[in-house]
């Protein structure tokens, strides 16, 4: 019989590309993975990888055996989403991955809802960015993810997730008090501070600029949002700026309305083996009120 645990393994090979990747993620030794796929390929009697460089590929066989390892591993998890809920208790561990706004926003009224109302279930949380947290939850890394969606930028779709729309979050310009700018044209001449390149939100963002006829002056790249708020309000930079960002409290900047007043969709993610697991239906649930009480 196959050892799912070792299938696992094969599956991390083949999204991670080498031994020491997985074996990085997993925080094991790349010779304990080498030892436990060797096994693998003996409990099934044919080679499952082969070598290219430093980088590892599956043969045809290894591909089935992935391919078909997939349904064997929602199976076992709707199985164990139908045990646990043959208990009326909300217990075990979420493993919740977000992106900064959604942590600053939504993340710290949830987890005070959480512990009034389920006080034995434990709750992780991890930043990650939305478009490789979404790759993380198909991969079992996490159990359910806040993911965001710009206009006209769709996030990746696998449809082994389900998604649950959380909430539309406006975006707006911020600039500093006493600001003679008064549209996005006007700061054509700005210095900007944006997110790292490759992100969603940093290319919706040079967008807006674009088809505001200019090309953005980046002079400061940083994920922290925080850091985004703090060169605005000293007058050193603009920027483009979510309203989950404030998590309910007063802004502390000035904020412009964009041509079109654009919002990003905001949903949560998960495996649809495990939807009907009550610990992710109770943070989903809460997850829902925690953003209902900001606006």
């Amino acid at each position: 019989m196959l050892d799912l645990r070792r299938v696992s393994l094969l599956r991390e090979v083949h999204r991670r590309g080498t031994l020491h990747a997985v074996a990085r993620a997993l925080s094991y030794s790349p010779s304990t993975i080498s030892q436990q796929l060797s096994l693998l390929e003996r409990e099934v009697g044919v080679a499952l990888l082969e070598r290219s460089g430093r980088r590892v590929h599956l043969t045809p066989a290894g591909h089935v055996l992935v391919d078909g390892s997939s349904a064997l591993l929602d199976d076992l998890e709707r199985l164990e989403t139908s045990l646990v809920g043959t208990s009326n208790e909300v217990t075990g561990t979420v493993r919740l991955a977000v992106f900064q706004s959604a942590a600053l926003g939504i993340v710290p009224r949830a987890l005070s809802l959480l512990a009034e109302e389920y006080p034995q279930l434990r709750v992780e949380i991890t930043q990650r960015e939305p478009e490789s947290a979404l790759d993380e939850v198909w991969a079992r890394e996490f159990d359910l993810v806040i993911a965001e969606e710009y206009p006209a930028h769709a996030a990746p779709r696998r449809h082994e997730l389900d998604r649950v729309p959380l909430v539309h979050d406006g975006l707006k310009l911020g600039v500093s008090v006493g600001s003679s700018i008064h549209s996005l044209a006007e700061a054509a001449r700005s210095a900007w501070v944006m997110e790292p390149r490759g992100t969603a939100s940093r290319h919706w963002a040079e967008q807006q600029c674009r088809l505001a006829g200019f090309e953005p002056d980046v002079r400061f790249e940083t994920a922290d949002l925080q850091a985004h708020i703090r060169l605005v309000e000293t007058g050193h930079a603009v920027a483009l700026l979510p309203d989950l960002v404030w998590g309910g409290a007063a802004p502390r900047v000035p904020l412009l309305t964009l041509d079109g007043d654009p919002h990003r969709s905001v949903f949560t993610a998960t495996r649809v083996s495990s939807a009907a697991r009550p610990a992710i239906v109770a943070v989903r649930e809460v997850l829902a009120r925690a953003v209902g009480s900001l606006v």
